[in-house]
Parts: C-alpha cells; sequence; structure tokens
C-alpha cells in the first residue's frame, strides 16, 4: 500500500459520502447542493490530477494499519459536510459567492501550480523559480489551504476551521520546511528565498530584493 492510496480513497468517496448524507437528512437545499459540487468535484480533480501527473511524495509504501490510519484522519474533512448538512445550515447568496471564487482561486493554484512542478522536473532538474513559485515557494499549499478554507466557510462552523488548523500545523508547514531544507542545497536557494513567500506570495520587495530579481533576469 502506498500513502497515495487511502488519500484518493477519502478523495474519490466525498461526492458519495455527502449525497449519502443529503438523502440520510433529507436536505437538498441550495446550500448542500453548493457544498457537493465543490468537495465532490474537488476530489474528482484530485484523483484525475494522481492519474495525470502524480505527486511522487505520495508513492511512498506504507503498511496497511498505517494507511487505514490515514485513510480516517483525511476523513477528518468529512465533518464539515456533515455539520453542515445534519444542522440544515444556510449560507446567504453573498456568502456561496464569496466561496465559490475563493474555491476556484485555491483549485488554480494548487494543480496548475503542481503541474507546473510535475513537468518542470520530468524535463530538467532543478530548483524551480518561476511562473507560479516566482514569489510563492509552496503555492501548491496556499491553493490547498484556499479550498478548505472555503468549505469551512461555506458550513459556518468553528470546527471545520480548527480541524484546518491542524492539518497546516502538524502536516503543511513541517511538509514546506522540509522542502526548503532539501531545496537549500542549491546555491541560488538563499537569493530566491528572500524574494518568495513560505505560503503567501511576497509581493512587496525592498531594493535589495529587487536587485536579486534583475540579476535573476
Amino acid at each position: 500500500m502506498k500513502i497515495k492510496h487511502p488519500i484518493n480513497l477519502s478523495k474519490g468517496l466525498t461526492s458519495f459520502f455527502v449525497l449519502g448524507l443529503m438523502t440520510l437528512y433529507q436536505n437538498f437545499t441550495v446550500t448542500a447542493w453548493v457544498y457537493l459540487a465543490l468537495h465532490g468535484t474537488y476530489g474528482i480533480l484530485w484523483l484525475l490530477k494522481d492519474r495525470i501527473y502524480p505527486d511522487k511524495s505520495w508513492e511512498e509504501e506504507i503498511s496497511i494499519p498505517m494507511g487505514i490510519t490515514g485513510f480516517f484522519i483525511v476523513c477528518l474533512y468529512w465533518v464539515a459536510p456533515f455539520i453542515l448538512i445534519s444542522q440544515n445550515i444556510q449560507a446567504s447568496p453573498p456568502l456561496i459567492g464569496v466561496v465559490v471564487a475563493m474555491n476556484i482561486l485555491g483549485v488554480f493554484l494548487h494543480f496548475s501550480s503542481d503541474a507546473q512542478k510535475y513537468y518542470t522536473l520530468k524535463y530538467h532538474s532543478g530548483l524551480i523559480t518561476e511562473g507560479f513559485f516566482a514569489r510563492c515557494r509552496n503555492t501548491n499549499y496556499l491553493g490547498e489551504v484556499l479550498i478548505y478554507g472555503s468549505f469551512a466557510l461555506l458550513t459556518q462552523h468553528w470546527l471545520p476551521f480548527v480541524i484546518l488548523g491542524l492539518f497546516i500545523s502538524l502536516l503543511f508547514v513541517p511538509n514546506m520546511l522540509k522542502k526548503d531544507k532539501s531545496l537549500s542545497r542549491y546555491p541560488q536557494f538563499e537569493a530566491y528565498q528572500q524574494v518568495s513567500g513560505l505560503i503567501f506570495p511576497k509581493l512587496l520587495l525592498n531594493e535589495s530584493e529587487k536587485n536579486i530579481v534583475s540579476q535573476e533576469n
């Protein structure tokens, strides 16, 4: 079993889980359908991404008990639809608009930056300092935070935000710092680190940082 197998199983079952909740609680409101469309589509896109440009970090072999544990950990994201549907939470049209926009932006950043990373490293190994990674070293994680943040916002409950915060602090940030440590072997990393943010894009540069960028160009 690989790390990706329980993750993919959870992503693939999301649509069925949410639709099952809607049927169980007879909740077929606009808010419930919007949640199903957003989270369900994200799960399908994740599976397509794994098929077209898989992430090597998810290919590591793990034991079956670890896989089962991993599955239930990833399924913590299902708390949001359970709360939304079981408690019949309704979102206002403006909030739905914000959530949809936030989700689309997150999907764009997450999947597009992963595609850039995959196809760049496939043909040319080294430090990626352009495109989606020009001002942000972890654009894919930023996209994922926006995606799950949109689910939590639509739910309008504190618990999904706490779960997202746990994933960010216990998984996302350690992985980003581990990646920085690995990339530090490249001579140009120190300069790149000065002009890029860990997860949020560094858009405002001081004079020395602007000089670094001009030298790169």
